[in-house]
């Protein structure tokens, strides 16, 4: 008799991982199909990065680390906040986990008690909103809008705190609209934080690097609110290192301190091996991170030209990420011959079966008119995927 926990079947599938499975599945029976549903860089992890690996291993780091993570690591990530964002976290402050998902869910399940609020703006990371539900916190949704390239306001984040708020969880560059918050846009939601000391932000930004508006903007830099803020990071999306599983928080010292007791009792830490390659990836040659953001920069404009040949779509222009987010609801109530298209999950499934293309429904992130399409793959699939779903969509009738 199946006896699951209330706590795990209270927990949505992730809606990526899912369409990315449905995709893999289809692609074993041997059909052509292109997935764009998955948010991973297409490159290979860069040679320097495996050498280093590779002789962590010869060096025999093979046994258990500390829970924190290693001192290099730690250190390498704290030059880099000082580096790359003029942030000073002491090593101590910081805690290496099992790609930045484990970071998060740490600070998370140390941060939140039963029934306190959490603001997300939507749309948000499929993630999120489990792992508020998983520590028994409540999620405030507030949403933007395409018009204002799905950010929202400070004056929405102000309407949204109750006496119950304890953290807000911000994304930029975002995941699933590829949104980037500019410094004032920040200042003035820190300035609504600024009032409610009891609130802290939790800022995921684990796509710094795969930017094209310029330099990236931090809410952690305003030192009114800087001791609140935790930084959530990793190696996974600028290094091409997805599956490294190399994550980490940053934040005040006895956060940090509580996510290493619990990363105690649950993983000890990620792989040995994995940190050793990271430090290399941190504090080695960075053109690599360059390169890969001038392709990604490339392929956006690509396919942002060719949604513009696809009737009735709406999109934003990505600031950075590698996602494009179009609105697609005027397809809603349209009928493929076979069933008619109430929602995005509807027109997701009939893009996989009839275009052979994988992406991800909107209502995964809080946004049901739209669906979330990747391009971190090559411009020949990007051209040959946007040719099929132009054909599909103007199937529909």
């Amino acid at each position: 008799m199946e006896q699951v926990s209330q706590r795990i079947n209270s927990l949505a599938q992730s809606a990526t991982m899912e369409m990315n499975q449905k995709g893999r599945d289809l692609k074993a029976q041997g059909i052509d199909i292109i997935n764009l549903s998955v948010g991973e860089p297409d490159f290979y992890t860069p040679d320097h990065i495996k050498a280093a690996a590779k002789k962590a291993i010869d060096d025999n780091f093979t046994f258990y680390p500390p829970a924190a993570g290693f001192p290099d690591l730690l250190e390498a990530i704290s030059k880099k906040f000082k580096r790359e964002n003029d942030l000073d976290f002491n090593p101590e402050q910081i805690v290496v986990s099992t790609g930045a998902k484990n970071s998060l869910a740490n600070v998370i399940l140390c941060l939140i008690d039963k029934h306190d609020e959490v603001i997300i703006p939507a749309p948000y990371w499929v993630t999120y909103a489990e792992l508020v539900k998983l520590a028994e916190g409540n999620c405030k949704i507030i949403n933007g809008s395409i018009e204002n390239d799905f950010k929202v306001t400070s004056r929405q984040v102000e309407d949204a705190i109750t006496k119950k708020t304890k953290a807000l969880l911000l994304c930029s560059p975002n995941n699933p609209s590829g949104s980037f918050y500019s410094k004032p846009e920040l200042e003035s939601i820190a300035r609504v934080i600024e009032k409610h000391p009891n609130i802290f932000v939790i800022t995921d930004e684990i796509y710094e690097h795969i930017n094209f508006v310029g330099k990236h903007e931090t809410i952690g830099q305003f030192n009114f609110v800087k001791d609140r803020v935790v930084i959530i990071n990793g190696v996974s999306k600028a290094y091409a290192m997805t599956g490294w599983r190399i994550g980490y928080m940053a934040g005040p010292l006895w956060l940090a301190k509580a996510c290493i007791k619990l990363q105690g009792q649950l993983t000890t830490g990620p792989t040995t091996i994995a940190q050793k390659a990271a430090v290399d990836a941190l504090n080695g040659d960075q053109s690599c991170v360059a390169e890969m953001n001038i392709a990604f920069k490339r392929r956006r404009d690509l396919i942002l030209r060719l949604l513009q040949d696809i009737p009735e779509l709406r999109t934003s222009i990505p600031g950075g990420a590698f996602y494009v987010f179009p609105q697609v609801s005027s397809y809603y109530g349209k009928s493929n011959g076979s069933g008619v298209i109430h929602s995005s999950n509807d027109l997701c499934l009939y893009l996989l079966e009839k275009a052979h293309i994988a992406t991800v429904p909107g209502e995964a992130f809080g946004e049901p008119a739209c669906i979330r399409i990747s391009f971190a793959t090559s411009d020949e699939n990007l051209i040959e995927a946007m040719n099929r779903m132009k054909k599909a969509l103007a199937a529909l009738e």
